[in-house]
């Protein structure tokens, strides 16, 4: 065997090595975002619980216990936003001012239920929604809070137009936060946008997608890079991009509930976020325990009033902000 075959040969190995591996991480990389950002087409659209365990079914059992107290005052809502049939159920509770529930990942407006509690107590009608991609509401791919969060301004017009409502609230949990964080910074924000609260919210998506598969020992850069790559390429929207770009415009009422415990959301990004908020009414409460999104179940006396001392201290009786 010539050198020159030797050679020939070895290049080739090494060749189809490369190219074995790009093509792990490729699919690697599809993989993880079909699962996470895509929705499952052959999935029946409906709002039953996905995510099972004991804290889960306790929130959810705690939830529908809300809904079914004040079934009375459900209204079915749509709205129409890009194409998009988005759906969601508003609670007119007799108030000038409501919340919008902006609930997790994977979750529908079911999800929101559990996290009414505090603001129907504290004055506030309730508006659920299926987030694009969720539930009975449209969409093919999660835009991590970029799309969500137009949606949401859509949300808040919509309750102006249709019911008069002069303040309104964002409540989300995890990518609802960014959602939240991502409308009330927008230019295009109506002025009835009053305030957010946000739990678990990240600084950005990647940030989130980079400890996931830390703790599933997948973490490779060329990885973070395709499953960007695929972001832009079906949502026109970068994961390295979140809240954290845009905190330093926001200028209202803001009430950040984080735990210590997050390991997907973590509070060193939750306390750096915090900083960089200009607003002069703002507040961080930090949780000693709780996993992420799971907060109230693990101190509901803390969470609701933190939400109450909110409600209380930025808003007056008629629902403006102080």
């Amino acid at each position: 065997m010539t050198d020159e075959t030797i050679v020939a040969i070895v290049t080739g190995v090494v060749l189809f090595h490369i190219a074995f591996y790009f093509f792990n991480v490729a699919f690697a990389s599809w993989r993880v975002y079909l699962n996470t950002l895509m929705r499952d087409k052959n999935a029946p659209r409906e709002r039953a619980l996905l995510i099972r365990n004991d804290l889960t079914v306790r929130m959810d059992d705690e939830g529908l216990a809300w809904q079914t107290r004040h079934a009375a005052y459900k209204q079915d809502v749509h709205i129409v936003r890009e194409g998009l049939n988005l759906y969601g159920e508003y609670y007119d509770l007799g108030y000038d001012r409501a919340v919008i529930i902006l609930s997790g990942r994977t979750e529908s407006l079911r999800y929101g239920y559990y996290f009414a509690k505090p603001y129907s107590e504290g004055g506030f009608n309730v508006l659920v929604v299926d987030s694009r991609t969720h539930g009975l509401s449209d969409g093919e791919f999660i835009t991590f809070g970029f799309e969500e969060g137009m949606d949401a301004l859509a949300w808040a017009r919509f309750l102006h137009e249709t019911y008069g409502i002069e303040t309104v609230i964002y409540h989300g949990i995890c990518i609802g936060g960014a959602a939240g964080m991502l409308a009330i910074t927008s230019p295009n924000c109506p002025a009835c946008v009053k305030g957010l609260v946000t739990e678990g919210m990240f600084a950005n998506f990647a940030e989130s997608m980079k400890n996931h598969l830390i703790e599933r020992k997948r973490l490779l850069p060329p990885i973070m890079a395709c499953i960007d790559y695929w972001c832009k390429k079906y949502t026109g929207h970068s994961m390295k991009r979140g809240p954290i770009d845009v905190i330093g415009t926001m200028d209202k009422p803001l009430l950040m509930l984080q735990s210590k415990m997050d390991k997907y959301s973590t509070a060193a990004y939750a306390e750096r976020m915090y900083a960089l908020c200009p607003s002069k009414q703002k507040q961080l409460v930090l949780f000693d325990e709780g996993d992420h999104s799971m907060l109230r179940i693990t101190d509901t006396a803390k969470y609701d009033g933190a939400i109450a001392a909110f409600i209380q201290r930025y808003f007056s009786a008629d629902g403006t902000a102080e």
